[in-house]
């Protein structure tokens, strides 16, 4: 579910008055804001600091220190390439390069038609097939510089709702 919070922080709000007196609420907070956003807004960094009487500091902090947070609206497919050493080991590196090269992103951007966004992942627990890819819920295996062209081409035409 995408929510549109232009207008407002009411959602976000409710969101952390919500989770706000469990103990470590912070994380549930961010993942429940991404759930339902897609990503956290940096608008919406003020707002969780004053409510968790942290700093702002604190709370970029923790949003850049793990991974799967994201501050910037993501690409309609997700793409995740596996960092662990197993995938490395079968080419999960140069993988990777091709990858930023064939969308002209680095690592969490989000391509210019706003189709594809793409992170790291560290493990995807499939290493006998690296190097994998995940891209939105499904997992790929095996993935060349070839296979991944084939993979974004197929869901660059995919009609969304499908």
């Amino acid at each position: 579910m995408q929510l549109d919070f232009s207008s407002d922080l009411s959602n976000v709000v409710k969101i952390i008055d919500t989770l706000k007196h469990k103990k470590g609420a912070l994380l549930p907070i961010l993942h429940q804001i991404q759930r339902e956003i897609g990503y956290i807004p940096l608008k919406t960094i003020d707002t969780i600091a004053k409510k968790l009487q942290q700093t702002p500091a604190e709370i970029h902090g923790v949003i850049s220190f793990y991974h799967q947070f994201r501050t910037s609206q993501p690409g309609e497919h997700k793409i995740q390439i596996c960092r662990a050493e197993a995938c490395q080991s079968r080419g999960s590196r140069e993988l990777e390069q091709h990858a930023k090269e064939h969308l002209d992103i680095e690592y969490r951007g989000t391509t210019a038609d706003k189709k594809f966004s793409l992170d790291s992942v560290y493990c995807l627990g499939n290493c006998a097939t690296g190097p994998n890819v995940r891209i939105n819920d499904e997992l790929y295996g095996r993935v060349s510089n070839e296979k991944f062209e084939r993979l974004v081409s197929t869901f660059k035409t995919q009609v969304k709702g499908r």
